[in-house]
């Protein structure tokens, strides 16, 4: 399981159970209902603890007097092409850096990883890249840019017909059911779950700078 993510659009809601509005609905014969709206799309956002990455001069050390370089992913962005039986999604986004020792003109190289998941926790694709941030000579802050994209089948994210018509269907007021969380039915649950996605986006941290992040 991945550590909770800070997501850029939450596409994936509660009760985010179709394609379209149409279909996404929850509404009883008298007009009284839930409106949900579910995409194919990805969510996308950045894993906590990932968003930043500090590094020492020594590589030991944790001490301010000793830093050298510390960064944060900012200004997540996101665009998505479904309009095939593969989908592309496309992430973009900022870093912005700064250094304590602002002498010489210097770049540095960040590491920062991808990730598609499944069902909040299954890894279907996992990427590492990097992005390059220059400092000017005297300056102590920079911004890079960096971005990622990911495929999915569009079958694996739709959910199978007899789902949605099962959470979709029209109810009367008064039945048993009108009011119930499709949800709230294991196999329904189960089905959502599985047609759900995430693209992740975060540093590529070591243990010891991961903790750092989390204990700060």
């Amino acid at each position: 399981m991945h550590p909770a993510a800070r997501y850029f659009t939450p596409v994936i809601a509660a009760l985010a159970l179709s394609a379209c509005a149409s279909e996404g609905s929850i509404v009883t014969e008298d007009g009284v209902g839930v409106q949900a709206v579910r995409t194919v799309c990805p969510a996308v956002g950045i894993p906590d603890y990932t968003g930043d990455i500090t590094t020492f001069r020594s590589p030991n050390s944790r001490l301010a007097s000793d830093l050298d370089v510390a960064a944060t992913i900012t200004n997540l962005r996101t665009t998505c092409d479904e309009a095939g039986d593969r989908i592309y999604a496309n992430a973009t986004f900022d870093v912005y850096a700064s250094r304590a020792d602002t002498r010489g003109t210097r770049t540095v190289e960040l590491p920062y990883f991808s990730v598609v998941l499944r069902g909040g926790s299954s890894v279907v694709t996992k990427r590492v890249g990097t992005v390059s941030v220059t400092f000017a000579d005297g300056q102590d802050r920079a911004v890079g840019q960096g971005q990622a994209g990911a495929f999915i089948n569009r079958a694996d994210a739709t959910l199978p017909d007899d789902v949605r018509d099962r959470i979709t269907r029209r109810r009367k007021a008064g039945d048993p059911d009108a009011a119930l969380d499709p949800l709230a039915d294991p196999e329904v649950r189960a089905a959502v779950q599985a047609a759900s996605f995430e693209l992740l986006v975060g540093f590529q941290l070591t243990e010891a700078q991961l903790a750092y992040n989390a204990t700060r």
